[in-house]
């Protein structure tokens, strides 16, 4: 079942504690299908669409996105979710389970992250180191790419940094195309990560239990801002899968959703 409210579309599966998923940039909800087939016997799993992904509506240009404004995106599925929902996040998503997270605290079951790209903490904590350099280079590459016009350069830049040089030659030409489309919301997505203003300090308030899960082949940048919140949340398990890079939840699902899974027992006792 799939519904639009208010704007935001979710597609909904299953019964149970409410478990609500949010995607990675260049994405959408279909990248949950898989976790909420597992999830149908247990779970109800609600996965969003983020502005610009999807059937959601895109971001009004004009005006700089936050995480802030993203998280209220969520207000009208996390309200269908019910009194209390544990929320999971890649990615982008991450970023934005965390911002919704600490505005919805009290509700929260528990969070699950997978690399959370929060890399406004990243340069909070030194701007001049590597990582920080690294993913700036790759924002103003895609940026500047989108501004002249060229989606397909953007999309390339944006595809071999998160999956490995070559990839997006590699990808089939509708999967190029879709990925090249959405560049545009990469651009504003960008602006939320880079210049959310929550410190590092202030993520200590989320007193719940926390699944924060990284890949080993994953690039500097998100493991680095993965390393920075291991030392804030108070209550985080970290788990390192081996083998696998930073878009696991999509090209490994069967392995991030047993994790996923075992969580969620967990934290409902």
């Amino acid at each position: 079942m799939a519904t639009m409210v208010t704007g935001a579309y979710f597609r909904e599966a299953g019964a149970g504690p409410a478990v609500v998923c949010v995607h990675a940039s260049a994405s959408s909800s279909a990248q949950w299908r898989p976790l909420m087939d597992r999830l149908a016997p247990r779970y109800r799993t609600l996965a969003v669409d983020l502005y610009g992904s999807g059937k959601s509506a895109r971001w009004p240009s004009g005006r700089t996105l936050s995480l802030t404004d993203e998280a209220s995106f969520l207000d009208p599925v996390l309200a269908a979710a019910g009194d209390r929902f544990h929320l999971v996040g890649h990615s982008y998503g991450g970023a934005v389970a965390l911002k919704a997270a600490l505005a919805y605290s009290e509700r929260l079951r528990s969070l699950v992250l997978f690399e959370p790209v929060l890399f406004s903490l990243l340069f909070a904590d030194d701007a001049t180191q590597p990582a920080a350099r690294e993913i700036a280079a790759v924002r103003d590459d895609t940026v500047a790419a989108v501004q002249r016009g060229d989606h397909d350069a953007a999309g390339a830049r944006f595809v071999d940094y998160w999956m490995g040089g070559g990839v997006w030659a590699g990808m089939p030409a509708s999967r190029r195309q879709a990925v090249a489309a959405a560049m545009s919301a990469v651009s504003s997505e960008w602006d939320a990560a880079f210049m959310e203003p929550t410190p590092l300090e202030g993520l200590a308030t989320l007193d719940v239990p926390v699944l924060l899960l990284t890949g080993s082949d994953s690039p500097a940048s998100s493991r680095a801002v993965a390393r920075l919140l291991m030392k804030a949340l108070p209550r985080v398990t970290t788990v390192e899968i081996e083998g696998v890079g930073h878009m696991a939840p999509v090209t490994h699902p069967e392995h991030v959703n047993a994790l996923i899974e075992r969580h969620l027992e967990r934290a409902e006792g």
